[in-house]
């Protein structure tokens, strides 16, 4: 995100700034709802490991991941601090499942909420931008709520999109270990320790190589999510 605006500190820093407070509002109110979410779900499904961690909290510093935030907030794809779960103090067989999805539901359930008074006209419409940036938050107070909200919707629907990618510490990876029989998990939850380099090195070639192999599997999807949220 902070990335493709680069240019922008070097012939309006003012510009710069208040676009990137405007990303780390909304990357911070997306990654606490997101891991939050986990936790709480976790708990009400009887494993109090997050809550005993102190992860059932609406504290954004006990939910960043700093790699994770970093890159979030460069490239615009990131994650958050993996909430611990003991899958097998979860009841109901699809403990795992429902915990794993809780945090990219919360993120779409936030988004929608935040897109309803787009979907009334009470607010614009602007999706997030480069053409944006060189006036995000310099208008009234109308066009500022426009900013906001434009931001924290995108960021939103995009970390519950991206999140769903298969590769731990995603919440894929939990989903898709939910599904699988325990002794199946086990043995895929062995290879959990490499999907955080992983990750990484796929979104910096993706970046370094300018392939943009992310946004061409995720981008249908976070669009599709965000014209059904705002009716743009």
């Amino acid at each position: 995100m902070l990335l493709g605006s680069f240019e922008l500190l070097l012939y309006d820093p003012a510009s710069f700034v208040r676009l990137t407070v405007l990303v780390i509002f909304a990357l911070l109110t997306a990654i606490t709802v997101h891991e939050f979410s986990h936790s709480l779900i976790a708990t009400v499904l009887g494993d109090g490991t997050s809550r005993s961690l102190g992860r059932l909290s609406l504290n954004p510093i006990r939910h960043l991941d700093p790699s994770g935030a970093v890159m979030m907030l460069v490239v615009g794809f990131g994650w958050g601090k993996p909430v611990p779960v003991n899958h097998h103090l979860l009841r109901g067989p699809w403990g795992m499942t429902l915990v794993a999805a809780a945090g990219p539901l919360s993120n779409l359930a936030l988004a929608f909420l935040v897109a309803i008074p787009v979907k009334l006209g009470l607010l614009g419409w602007s999706a997030p931008g480069l053409y944006r940036a060189t006036h995000v938050l310099s208008g009234g107070m109308r066009e500022a709520l426009t900013d906001i909200a434009g931001v924290v919707i995108f960021f939103n629907v995009l970390l519950a999109v991206f999140n769903l990618i298969p590769i731990y510490p995603l919440d894929g990876s939990r989903v898709l270990g939910g599904l699988l029989p325990d002794s199946m998990a086990d043995s895929y939850a062995k290879f959990e320790r490499f999907g955080p380099l992983l990750l990484l090195g796929i979104i910096l070639a993706d970046y370094v190589l300018r392939l943009g192999l992310l946004w061409k599997v995720i981008g249908p999807v976070v669009t599709a999510l965000i014209s059904l949220a705002t009716g743009f």
